[in-house]
């Protein structure tokens, strides 16, 4: 799915080929992932007292500007939190190309692959309540629907999915863009598609990002508990914590509901940029719909590092992380660790969708940061420019 944009990201070494040669939509919802390691024009905005600021405001603006300036970006957001809890939000560039008008504060954007971190919770509070198995196969909940070339149900488990090494192939890559950005999809379209074509390995054998776990991982929640999985994101997590701007858009829903900036997008490398604000994000479901805005991110995940939304022993199979490649991101169950230049790492996911990408965590010990850009990066220089933003948000 584009929904996150995450360009199908096989691993690291492939997505970051795919980006160099260009990011359509399609490509957008599988790269999701892959970009996280590389993260890193108007004034900053308080949300709370100006001494202090949760990182150094200067070096927070300076890299959301260099992203508008530099790299092309139309608007950069950020929402930053310190120890103590309080917050500094900044933004950059405008919110609308045509009418140059201002960036929403904290304004709502897609938030793509970040939705996977909300899926993987949800999977692993039935998990505490004696209702899925990780280590199960996916058989034992969807009995003969995982079957294609290579492909057997029979051996792949729940834990294969969320960890994305179960092997299956990304069904992102074989829709256009204009598919993506007008269609309506089921999520059965969406896993027959990926099934359609051989696995990409033997399950549990390697890693390697593939939307079509999650996919199938949101099947399982419907499954199980018998409700719509949005349902049981919004009554399990969004409003078990108050995240007041943060949901799952309805079927046919293709705008966003507050204020936000408009989101871009560029089918290829050196195409136009193109306003892909409307689209039907159904094709990222449980792996990219969701709507969100940085401050909710930073309380999402801030809440479930404090253990507010899983007893302690899913929240460290969650934690628990595999290497992707030689990239230092290592990745767990929806939840990803990446390094600080200041030491220590911090915890997320990231996210691309087209028009919108999102990158940031928090610490264990309460930091908090997540940068918005309204357009995937199509180059090195300004993937590297997103993470360094998040680093510096973390380590001011």
């Amino acid at each position: 799915m584009r929904s996150p944009t995450e360009q199908s990201p096989r691993s690291a070494t492939r997505q970051g080929a795919r980006r160099r040669r260009a990011v359509s939509a399609a490509a957008a919802l599988a790269v999701g992932v892959m970009t996280l390691g590389v993260l890193a024009p108007p004034a900053a905005s308080d949300s709370a007292a100006p001494a202090a600021a949760a990182a150094g405001p200067d070096a927070v603006q300076r890299a959301l500007n260099t992203l508008v300036r530099d790299d092309g970006m139309p608007a950069a957001l950020a929402s930053v939190k310190d120890r103590n809890g309080r917050t500094r939000t900044y933004t950059a560039g405008v919110g609308d190309l045509t009418t140059g008008s201002k960036v929403p504060r904290d304004g709502q954007v897609r938030i793509g692959s970040n939705t996977k971190a909300f899926t993987a919770v949800v999977v692993l509070q039935l998990v505490a309540e004696g209702k899925i198995d990780l280590d199960a196969f996916v058989d034992t909940y969807l009995p003969g629907l995982v079957r294609g070339e290579g492909i057997d149900g029979n051996r792949i488990t729940v834990r294969h999915l969320l960890q994305h090494t179960s092997g299956l192939p990304e069904y992102g890559v074989h829709l256009d863009d204009d598919e993506i950005r007008n269609r309506y999809f089921e999520p059965r379209e969406l896993l027959d598609l990926a099934l359609e074509h051989p696995a990409d390995a033997e399950p549990g054998k390697t890693w390697g990002y593939s939307n079509t776990n999650y996919v199938l991982a949101g099947l399982i929640v419907q499954k199980i508990t018998g409700r719509p999985l949005a349902e049981e994101m919004d009554r399990r997590i969004i409003k078990r914590i108050g995240l007041r701007h943060t949901y799952f858009p309805a079927p046919g829903e293709m705008t966003l509901r507050e204020p936000h900036p408009r989101g871009y997008h560029r089918s290829t490398e050196d195409g136009p940029l193109r306003d892909f604000t409307e689209m039907d994000p159904s094709a990222g479901w449980a792996a990219g719909q969701l709507i969100s805005t940085n401050s909710d991110l930073n309380r999402f995940f801030t809440a479930l590092l404090a253990g507010r939304l899983l007893p302690a022993a899913q929240l460290a199979e969650m934690r628990t992380t595999v290497p992707v490649g030689t990239s230092g991101l290592r990745y767990g169950l929806g939840l990803t660790s990446r390094t600080l230049s200041c030491g220590g790492v911090y915890w997320g996911h990231g996210g691309d969708i087209a028009g919108y990408e999102t990158r940031g965590g928090v610490t264990d010990d309460g930091r908090a940061a997540n940068v918005a850009v309204t357009s995937i990066p199509t180059d090195e220089a300004a993937v590297r420019h997103v993470g360094e933003a998040v680093d510096r948000a973390l380590c001011g």
